[in-house]
């Protein structure tokens, strides 16, 4: 392996690990939405 390929390689795994923690992270601390509690709740009368 030539050394460029090396870091070509690298590079392409630490952008898609730090890029998959990044978003793990936002979806874990998103706030929570409020959703009816039933399905009576989202009858429209």
């Amino acid at each position: 392996m030539t050394n460029s390929a090396f870091w070509m390689m690298l590079i392409t795994q630490a952008t898609v690990t730090v890029v998959t923690i990044y978003f793990f992270y936002r979806v874990l601390t998103a706030p929570d939405r409020q959703e009816p509690d039933s399905y009576s709740d989202n009858d429209q009368e």
